[in-house]
């Protein structure tokens, strides 16, 4: 599932392509690709016609477009305020791709959404696996799609708050793996960058989160961060041709990292093999040298 890198480059690409446009139309070609949006397929598509877009934005995995009301009556000028927003969660295979409208469609097209500058290109919600899909929600008085609120702020975010994330750990008795994909906690991490940013800080997954100092916490957080810029930079992580930005061009970071997917393969700080283990239906990399497990496991 893409991550915060992977999320924040098709939202790149969609603040330039597709922000201070007015939506002409939507077209639902599947009705699982709106199934989050309760109201259904012909409500979804009124709820877009006529919309002008605001600068897309993100929160860990989820990404979006505030929706307000048009600017002047030729579509120039600044949008109304947004009352709603077309929220994006890109699930297992989900592309958001800027398309000439003359483009023979993919055979995975789920939504087409068409401007009045048509003349620009259409946005097209492609989707492989179906797993998923776009909705309308209204907003609250931060900006945030409502159904998403209660999404911690990521640590790329100026909102995110170290202090009360060491708190947080201290507080819970879980481990530090769980910990980074809580996205109570912490938005944007997944199985990728835990097991970098973990190998990068020298950390076991395992390790109890109550055990962890403060500067040690931020040590973690420093690392986390180095390895979502890293990503980012690179356009993200692609292991096939289903992670793309919005022009369809797949990331490269896959060639950086230095545990995961590399179980067998030299430890690339110290040589020993790195190990895979199962966890809750996932797996994690490691070091066994680098990243002592701690004694109770």
């Amino acid at each position: 599932m893409p991550e915060l890198p992977e999320v924040e480059v098709v939202r790149r690409g969609l603040e330039r392509w597709i922000s201070g446009r007015t939506i002409a139309a939507a077209q639902v070609l599947h009705p699982r690709a709106v199934r989050r949006h309760l109201a259904g397929a012909e409500d979804f598509a009124a709820r877009l016609s006529g919309r002008r877009v605001a600068v897309a934005r993100r929160r860990g995995k989820y990404l979006w477009l505030p929706l307000g009301d048009p600017g002047d009556g030729d579509g120039e000028g600044p949008a109304g305020p947004a009352e709603y927003a077309l929220l994006a969660h890109l699930g297992m295979s989900g592309q958001l791709l800027v398309q000439p409208g003359q483009r023979p469609d993919e055979k995975h097209l789920r939504v087409r959404i068409g401007f009045a500058d048509a003349a620009r290109g259409e946005l097209r919600f492609v989707d492989q696996r179906t797993f998923g899909g776009l909705s309308v929600h209204p907003v609250t008085a931060e900006g945030l799609p409502e159904v998403i609120a209660h999404i911690a702020p990521d640590p790329l975010d100026p909102a995110f708050d170290p202090g009360a994330f060491h708190a947080a750990l201290r507080r819970r008795a879980t481990t530090l793996k769980r910990a980074l994909l809580d996205q109570s906690l912490i938005s944007g991490i997944g199985n990728i960058y835990a097991d970098e940013a973990l190998w990068r800080a020298r950390l076991h997954y395992e390790r109890p989160t109550a055990t962890l100092s403060r500067a040690r916490t931020d040590e973690l957080l420093t690392h986390v961060r180095e390895v979502l810029a890293a990503a980012l930079s690179q356009g993200g992580t692609s292991f096939d041709s289903l992670y793309v930005n919005v022009n369809g061009e797949s990331g490269y970071f896959d060639r950086s990292l230095n545990v995961y997917g590399r179980e067998g393969r030299p430890c690339r700080r110290c040589g020993t093999p790195v190990r895979r283990r199962a966890w809750t239906n996932r797996s994690s990399y490691f070091c066994p040298r680098c990243q002592r497990p701690p004694r109770a496991v």
